[in-house]
């Protein structure tokens, strides 16, 4: 399995910043700021300055002394750094609860993702339509995902399924994996996986309001 951060020019930490970054300067746009500066953007975030500065220098936007960057130059500089400037495919495998809720998540269209299809091997589910999304036999997933040359799979199967699933989109042709699944994917080098788990952002998330003060 690929690490991240040899697949990218920029440290991993700036690249999970740069949407954070995004959406405000989206938000400062639409409220007619032309130039925003990164001691205003850090403020705003809560973020150290001199972090927030460096970060921004890397998108490559030249800023100027006491006006910034420009906000939009900025603001499309970060997507292209991000990948996000042209329109991504995603296949998603496993259409149940979580499924679902990603099939019907509008926020990705500001990311420019797009998930052409879903499958899932229970036999009620197949040929219905979530969210515009319809679901497909785990038969056609190869065929489909070459026949569009999708990049990008997103998987929410239950443990037990996880790692054969995730072979198939590899096999497919996939090059990089979403999983959502807590299982820890053994898949070649070439294959990059972001791991989502939800109990253990949870599991940060309990422990530290058990343990602050009232």
């Amino acid at each position: 399995m690929k690490n991240e951060q040899q697949t990218s020019s920029f440290p991993l930490p700036t690249i999970r910043r740069y949407p954070i970054y995004l959406r405000a300067i989206k938000s400062m746009i639409a409220a007619g700021e032309l130039h925003i500066s990164s001691a205003v953007l850090a403020d705003m975030l809560g973020l150290d300055p001199v972090l927030t500065r460096k970060d921004l220098a890397m998108a490559g936007v030249p800023g100027k002394p006491r006006r910034g960057y420009p906000s939009r130059e900025l603001c499309e500089a970060i997507n292209r750094s991000l990948g996000w400037d042209n329109a991504t495919d995603a296949v998603l495998i496993g259409a149940g609860s979580l499924g679902m809720a990603l099939l019907g998540y509008s926020g990705f269209e500001e990311q420019n993702l797009s998930i052409v299809a879903a499958f899932d091997s229970n036999p009620a589910k197949i040929s219905k339509k979530f969210h515009g999304v319809k679901v497909r036999p785990m038969e056609d997933l190869a065929r489909l995902v070459r026949r569009l040359q999708v990049k990008i799979g997103i998987l929410t199967v239950p443990n037990a399924a996880a790692q054969e699933c995730a072979d198939l989109l590899v096999a497919a042709g996939i090059k990089g994996i979403w999983n959502f699944s807590p299982i820890q994917l053994e898949l070649p080098e070439s294959v990059l996986v972001q791991n989502v788990d939800l109990a253990q952002s949870l599991g940060v998330l309990s422990h530290t309001i058990a343990h602050s003060k009232a």
